[in-house]
């Protein structure tokens, strides 16, 4: 279940690049038009923002963002809190289930726990290595 709405997400991000990139496209031409006919580089100013959302949609749906997350978030959550927990995915949309079918078949390295699966001794070893578990 949780493969799934992994891959569920990143077909959402891969279907929103699509509308998002054309938009981001054709804003771009259209204002760097509109700067250079008005001499005026102010125009420019608005494709600063829309690149950092550009970027981070390319990065979330193509790139090396879940990984990261993976490698970095996860641990240290489990370090926190001792436990993963997922919440249900409310609203998860239907349109992007092709591409998430194809994620789960090419692209499964993505949906994988960082260092396999937890199991009751990582568990012991982070319960014994924090405070908040210790007895006084």
């Amino acid at each position: 279940m949780r493969e799934r709405q992994i891959a569920m997400q990143i077909a959402s991000t891969r279907e929103f690049l699509k509308y998002f990139g054309t938009f981001f496209g054709l804003s771009a031409v259209v204002l760097t038009t509109g700067a250079m006919k008005k001499k005026n580089p102010a125009f420019l100013m608005p494709i600063l923002p829309l690149s950092f959302v550009f970027t981070y949609n390319c990065d979330m749906g193509y790139g090396t963002m879940l990984q990261r997350i993976k490698d970095v978030f996860i641990p240290a959550l489990l370090r926190a809190f001792c436990t993963l927990q997922t919440f249900p995915c409310y609203g998860v949309k239907t349109a992007g289930l092709g591409e998430a079918e194809n994620i789960l078949d090419t692209q499964s390295t993505l949906l994988e726990l960082p260092k396999g699966p937890l199991t009751f001794e990582d568990l012991e070893k982070i319960r014994s290595q924090t405070k908040f578990f210790r007895e006084k």
